[in-house]
């Protein structure tokens, strides 16, 4: 674990910032912060800005008296699992089929993945998840939504993953990779191949098998965790109201999403009763709150870890069925297993195993709240360089060229209410995570998906607008500086540019960056690097 280091906001703004003005006392004066220094309002934002600002408590945390839970979180957060199910092992319980051990192998110093040239996950900072559908973008129902490549014995893994090839190509847009000064960049994007030989389970969409030629193969990275606390406070109007002016305006926006009138809401009627909620988490806005969200259901589904709320496997009926006629695995089940031996048939045993809803609970209810504690409880580094001329310029062009209207800069949160699908965090269970009433946080995002219409692009072609904040700290953070949802990105420019398709919902945006001079572009890199 990194030692913490705190600093204030006095020292940051000394450092990045001229003080010429002097007061009568012929002392400094300090220019006043702005707004938009505090990326995560007065209760969210970190002044630490060093190799550990991503992992950072928010002022809330410590107001709540919560700092011992966020740090118990912290611990679980960043050790990996054990396939050991004695209850004196701490942190037990793992598979037995997993997508990673541990969560901080996807979030390299709590931030997003790096690009990786070959497909291992254990390598650290490998935070991609494998995308596996059908030419029609549905998902394969004979695999989880997060394929699994790890096994415990004597299962097997659903995809060998040592047979996963990821192909870097090289890209040319109509520009030729190059702005009008002569300035060049590069593009690249990755091609992923996984032979059939590599499937241990039948390629099926809806029960039903497919051809081999029909799979469609993507990546999708994780994002940075600091401040999705702050997300999960603004209010559901405000983002209805942020829909609607869209819409006005002539905005596409995703028909699976938004039916013109109102929202396709996200309910959750296994865990919880149904209640409709408005979705703003993960690229494809598969989740709502975070209570439910991404984190919540990765600590379950990466690791394969039971929890009260959730005594079943991540699993498929298919795999199961595959694995329980296996004789390979039927041989030695009950040797890693024998408590599963029930009836004496090994494939019965072997499915009811798999594919029982009454597990034993492998991590308690106060190592979940812990965990959730630290996740609403991660503040957004702090924004910098705020008071140079680069920095203003940068941010004035970033609105005039229209990058502000998709990345939009600032929301003010509301009274934050935890509200939770999946029923857990009721009650007394509430209280015991942070809480950001009444922030203005400055996330540049509209929390809406747009189009950009990419070579072999995200699934479907919608993917929510990435929030920007801290994201300039990357490199210093986790060694990498790779953006957008697959790492194809290696620099801001680069970024950028993958928004310039001509059926692409910034390419007004990206025709008038084209047009700046290289004094410009570099003010708007600035900027986008600062805040």
């Amino acid at each position: 674990m990194k030692k913490k280091w705190i600093f204030l906001a006095l020292t940051a703004i000394a450092l990045t910032s001229c003080h010429d003005d002097k007061n009568n006392g012929g002392s400094e004066v300090v220019p006043e912060l702005p707004d938009y220094y505090y990326a995560g309002g007065k209760l969210g934002t970190t002044s630490n800005v060093t190799a550990s600002a991503y992992e950072q408590e928010t002022e809330a945390i410590n107001k709540q008296g919560l700092l011992a839970s966020f740090k118990r979180g912290e611990r679980i957060f960043e050790s990996p699992f054990d396939i050991d199910d004695d209850e004196s092992t701490p942190m037990r319980g793992l598979g037995p089929l997993w997508v990673r051990d541990a969560c901080i192998t996807c979030h390299p110093s709590y931030g997003h993945g790096a690009r990786q040239l070959n497909y291992n996950s254990n390598v650290q900072g490998n935070g991609y998840l494998l995308v596996l559908t059908d030419e029609n973008d549905t998902y394969l129902s004979s695999l989880t939504g997060m394929p699994q490549t790890n096994a415990q014995k004597p299962f097997k893994a659903p995809i060998d993953e040592k047979q996963i090839v990821i192909d870097w190509k090289e890209y040319t847009d109509e520009w030729g990779n190059r702005f009008p000064d002569g300035e060049t960049y590069s593009l690249i994007y990755p091609e992923v191949t996984i032979p059939q030989s590599a499937f241990y389970v039948p390629l099926q969409v809806g029960g039903k098998d497919i051809d081999y030629s029909q799979l469609r193969v993507r990546l999708e990275s994780t994002i940075g965790l600091y401040g999705t606390g702050l997300l999960d406070a603004i209010d559901e109007k405000d983002i209805r109201a942020q829909y609607e002016a869209e819409q006005a305006a002539g905005v596409s926006l995703n028909p699976v999403i938004w039916n013109g009138s109102d929202f396709i809401y996200y309910t959750n009627n296994v865990q919880g009763d149904g209640t409709k909620y408005v979705r703003r988490y993960t690229y494809a806005l598969s989740r709502a709150n975070l209570q439910d969200g991404a984190g919540a259901n990765a600590i379950w589904n990466i690791t394969n870890v039971t929890r009260s709320d959730r005594r079943y496997h991540y699993m498929t009926a298919a795999y199961a069925t595959v694995a329980s006629k296996d004789p390979e695995v039927q041989a030695d089940f009950y040797k890693y297993f024998p408590k599963q031996n029930v009836t004496g048939d090994p494939e019965t045993d072997i499915y009811n195993y798999l594919m029982s809803k009454t597990l034993d609970v492998e991590m308690t209810d106060q190592e979940y709240i812990d965990l959730m504690a630290w996740h609403r409880g991660l503040a957004v580094p702090a924004a910098r360089n705020v008071n140079s001329t680069e920095f203003q310029r940068g941010k004035e062009l970033f609105t005039e060229i229209g990058c502000a209207y998709c990345h939009r800069p600032s929301w003010t949160t509301g009274d934050d209410v935890i509200r939770d699908p999946n029923n857990f965090f009721v009650g007394a269970y509430a209280d015991m995570l942070p809480r950001y009433p009444h922030q203005t946080i400055w996330p540049y995002s509209d929390l809406i998906q747009h189009r950009m219409y990419m070579v072999n692009d995200i699934r479907t072609g919608w993917c929510r607008t990435t929030p920007l904040w801290g994201r300039g700290l990357s490199k210093k953070c986790t060694g990498a500086d790779d953006r957008l949802h697959d790492c194809r990105a290696r620099n801001v420019i680069e970024a950028i540019m993958w928004h310039g398709n001509a059926k692409s919902d910034a390419r007004r945006s990206i025709e008038k960056f084209r047009e700046l001079s290289k004094a410009d572009r570099d003010a708007m890199v600035t900027f986008i690097e600062s805040i």
